[in-house]
């Protein structure tokens, strides 16, 4: 054990002093390791940081309070609530029933001698230097001890008066505003003085105003509804405080009156799951990952961390292989002093031992310092403070540990090749004769088989997922085992070459210990970009073909639906003042109540409309049926099937697509029917006649006309409809014309003028604007557009049809040059590792007289030739993933379609289509300019000429 110990303690010595004397490649090799362990470190600090305990989580929900206290909008029936107070259902099961729904008076909930603060939210447009922004408010009398935590007091002072605020650094950063700046709300003139400014640990990027209670939100709902615009709704909770706080027994007892409480005592000391009623009902048992969920977890980390390990070792491999070449004398005098190969191969590892323990201290302490230096830019990035810095050691240690082996793994293979040397050839510098192994080879070969076998089965059989990845990585590391012999392989190609290549070529050959490393370094990093731009390729090959155009091309629609399409002039002004405008059709909406009403909820002065469907146009498979019920139940697939096919009713129109309002129903002129390319004379001419368009056959009933509801009682409305009746409402009746035909007409189902509308008693709105473009808008017109539409505050829904666009670009661009960098680097690193193993018989070169130029083609042909053997090998082996997950895409499909045939659920009898599509422009750039640039980049960093020297004597 001693003497163990003290070889082993030799070794380490020894390899510390030659990793400082090749300070330049022991710094590569650190660089290789240091890196991926100082990413991992910095996300383990930063995951654990920004993971908050239930003290801190607590602090920040409610504060200094001992519970807060919430409606759960059931109408006060019984409810079962889990422990965090997130979720929550009533007790009763109501299956056959309208849900319960309405509000309860929560402060009867609380007990008696409770301390109570009331923290209400709405929203508002506030007035800033831009225009108006759409903003939380929150009344909460933030400075009262017992929302200390809650928010975070950043700059001035907490407001005191009610015509005082204070904002969120974000708010005032968007709004151009700043403390002691005033501002206002829209319909609401009243001014409010910020006068301090702060944030929410949990929502960094809140836009959010604090007022003191009933400053705001009341007179600000007042105003507006004077106005004519119905008051936004606003949401109520209480922050209470009661000695002794509140146990998961007393949560239980204040959910009987319909009341979720978020509890301090029940968060820091939950129930069992077995306590808690909610989760013994059916469907909310809360989720748990199954053991093979998580088997597959760790499988699939493990990998990515193994494959990762591998990269590396291949990398800095040939490193070690050099440091052992170069110190072969050394390890000979250690043979000739009577050490074993154990000693030879303990000096080696030592090598490996010694970059693995200082990469791993280089990279934790760097993820250390990086991580307390950009926890701001971190904690703004994550959108939310970390609460305090934590450090898991056991965590950090397994890192270093990861780190370790890897710098050992890389050693292990060059340690037993320099212990396998003579004592003699060491001394004497020979090299001898020296054959690959053939076991690998076929290793590999069967490696690649078998996995293949696999990928084809997960794909063609199984269709799992799961199968086809493992099967591809087998086939990989297959291919990586056969690469020594691929590369013996290639070097029979070297007769045809010239002189420069076919040295360089040669050299890789002979010398497959430092080539193949590299080699299959360049074939993993290749692999899986062509794997992955395989894939996307394909799958926007088949997005492409499956595209469905939502306007004409080149057009563009903006709707607004709230506040009665109050913004819409302006919203309409900025499309013809930013886009190349060549026909703009203003359009309008259909409302009900007062101008103010959104086209759905408001409040009870506010209703809807309904585009009546005669019943004798509905399909029977989507007709209502009393009492509620699936109606397609009582049909066989083939009678399904066949109303899908042959019945009218049932076939999908052409008119429908983009939603742009209930039931498809535009209030417009002929313009409209221009932009959108359907404006052939008889329909110019019904419109201005007075009758209203009709795209979809199934509106018009036998009387030639289209029926409009309006319905006034929204509760009668939904009752009905949970009954399966029709809702009750007035009826107006206006003559049609159909378009004949089936008409592509981008969501249109009906239009009629405003003249039409007035004269069947039907009230209109403004909603938004069609425009057709002389060409398609460049970026600059756009982000102008989007800046003018920012200002307004309003919830502008854009639309700009621009065909089929490939989102899928910017990332293959990316993974090409990642695989591009990382083949550059892995042949760098080869060439460079060969040029020193090398430098004596480039010194003789130099000495019987050859150009200078030599030296530079050599190196330059050396990289290439790395480069160019990796990216064909990577290339070939990418292909298989690829393929096998889009056969196991399209075996899914077809499955669903076949099942959709037998239950007659579809009429279309074309099967699916999952295109292969092989990215030849990425395969191009990888298989000729990456080697290509390789080369010439190691060309132009070679110096022509290198010291003379006279060679020693073998």
């Amino acid at each position: 054990m001693k003497t163990w110990l003290h070889s082993w303690r030799a070794a380490i010595r020894i390899a510390r002093r030659d990793a400082w004397r090749s300070k330049g490649r022991s710094a590569l090799v650190l660089a290789m390791i240091a890196l991926p362990i100082l990413g991992v470190s910095a996300l383990d600090l930063t995951y654990r940081s920004s993971e908050l305990s239930p003290a801190e989580r607590v602090e920040r929900s409610i504060g200094a309070a001992d519970a807060r206290f919430r409606d759960a909008t059931v109408g006060g029936v019984p409810i079962f609530q889990d422990p965090a107070g997130e979720g929550s259902t009533p007790v009763k099961d109501y299956k056959d029933e309208p849900w319960p729904s309405g509000s309860t008076d929560v402060t009867k909930a609380i007990p008696a001698g409770s301390t109570v603060l009331t923290d209400r939210t709405g929203s508002a447009k506030l007035t800033t230097t831009h225009g108006l922004l759409m903003t939380e408010v929150r009344e909460l009398k933030a400075s009262d001890p017992i929302a200390r935590g809650i928010m975070s007091l950043l700059d001035g002072r907490y407001p005191e008066k009610d015509d005082e605020v204070m904002a969120t650094s974000h708010f005032l950063e968007s709004s151009g505003l700043s403390v002691g700046s005033t501002l206002s709300a829209r319909n609401f003139d009243r001014p409010y003085r910020i006068v301090g400014s702060y944030e929410l640990p949990d929502s960094l990027d809140a836009d959010q105003v604090n007022a003191l209670p009933g400053a705001f939100l009341a007179p600000y709902g007042k105003a507006v509804e004077k106005a004519g615009v119905p008051a936004p709704q606003d949401s109520v909770s209480y922050l209470v405080r009661h000695p002794g706080g509140f146990t998961w027994n007393t949560v239980k007892e204040i959910n009987t009156k319909g009341v979720t409480v978020v509890s301090r005592a029940v968060l820091l000391d939950p129930p069992a799951k077995s306590e808690v009623p909610l989760y013994q009902k059916e469907g909310f048992g809360g989720y748990e990952s199954s053991p093979a969920a998580d088997a597959a977890e760790l499988a699939s980390l493990a990998t990515v961390v193994g494959l990762a390990m591998l990269e590396i070792c291949l990398l800095a491999g040939p490193a070690f292989a050099v440091g052992a070449r170069r110190s072969r004398r050394q390890l000979g005098l250690v043979g000739a002093n009577g050490g074993a190969r154990s000693h030879v191969r303990a000096i080696v590892l030592s090598g490996g031992l010694v970059i693995g323990i200082a990469a791993a201290v280089t990279g934790i302490v760097l993820a250390l310092i990086l991580t307390l230096v950009l926890q701001p830019v971190l904690e703004d990035t994550m959108g939310q403070r970390f609460g305090a810095f934590d450090i898991r050691p056991l965590e950090l240690l397994g890192i270093a540990l990861l780190a370790v082996l890897t710098g050992l793994l890389a050693a292990i293979v060059p340690a037993f090749t320099a212990s396998r040397q003579t004592v003699l050839s060491s001394l004497t510098g020979r090299r001898g004769i020296r054959r690959s192994s053939r076991v690998l080879p076929v290793i590999g070969l069967v490696a690649l088989l078998l996995g293949g076998a696999v990928a084809l089965f997960g794909s063609m059989v199984s269709r799992q997922v799961a199968l086809v990845a493992a099967g591809s990585a087998l086939a990989e590391l297959g291919v990586v085992a056969m690469t020594p012999a691929l590369v013996g392989l290639f070097g029979r190609t070297g007769r045809w070459l010239p002189l420069s290549p076919r040295l360089a070529l040669r050299d890789a050959v002979r010398n497959r210990g430092r080539t193949a490393p590299a080699v299959a370094a360049v074939l993993a990093a290749v692999a899986g970009t062509v794997a992955v731009s395989t894939y996307m390729t394909s799958s926007e090959a088949q997005k492409r073909a499956e595209y469905e155009a939502t306007l004409p091309y080149g057009v563009a629609a903006a709707f607004v639906q709230e506040e009665g399409g109050r913004d819409v002039p302006a919203v309409r002004e900025a499309v013809q003042r930013n886009f190349p405008v060549d026909v703009r059709a203003d359009v309008e909406r259909v409302s009900v109540g007062k101008p103010g009403c959104p086209p759905w909820g408001g409040d009870a002065s506010c209703g809807r409309y309904e585009v009546v469907v005669p019943p004798a146009n509905e399909c029977p498979l989507n007709a209502a049926v009393p009492g509620g019920g699936d109606p397609s139940e009582k049909y066989t697939p083939e009678q399904r099937r066949k109303m899908l096919t042959d019945d009218w009713r049932c076939k999908e129109s052409a008119s429908g697509g983009m939603w742009v309002s209930d039931g498809g129903l535009i209030v417009g002129d002929a313009k409209l029917l221009q932009v959108l390319g359907l404006d052939d004379p008889a329909t110019v001419k019904a419109l201005a006649d007075g009758k209203i368009v009709a795209f979809n056959r199934a509106l018009v009933d036998g009387k030639g006309t289209v029926g409009i509801k309006q319905i006034t009682d929204i509760a009668a409305a939904d009752k009905a409809s949970e009954l399966g009746r029709p809702a009750p409402g007035k009826v107006s009746s206006v003559p049609a014309y159909l378009v004949p035909g089936d008409q592509k007409s981008y969501g249109v189902q009906a239009l009629m003028t405003p003249a039409t509308a007035k004269a069947a008693g039907l009230s209109t709105v403004p909603m938004g604007v069609y425009a057709s473009t002389d060409r398609l808008p460049d970026g600059e017109q756009r982000q102008k557009l989007d800046s003018d539409l920012a200002k307004l505050g309003s919830d502008v829904e854009l639309h700009l049809e621009e065909g089929f666009v490939n989102e899928y670009g910017i990332v293959l661009l990316s993974l090409a040059i990642f695989a591009g960098l990382v083949t550059i680097g892995a042949a760098g690193i080869a060439t460079g590792l060969a040029q020193a193993d090398a430098e004596a018989d480039l010194k003789t070169l130099a000495a019987v007289g050859a150009p200078p130029r030599v030296r530079r083609t050599l190196s330059g042909f050396q990289c290439g030739v790395v480069a160019a053997m990796g990216v064909v090998l990577g290339s070939a082996a990418g292909l298989l993933p690829a393929i096998g997950l889009r056969l196991t895409e399209q075996r899914d499909e077809l499955r669903y379609y076949e099942q959709s045939i037998a239950e007659g659920w579809t009429a279309d009898l074309t099967p699916p289509d999952v295109p292969i599509v092989v990215p030849w422009e990425t395969l191009a750039g990888l298989l000729v300019a990456v080697p290509l640039g390789a080369a010439l980049l190691a060309a132009l960093v070679t110096r022509s000429r290198g010291a003379l020297a006279r060679r020693a004597a073998t």
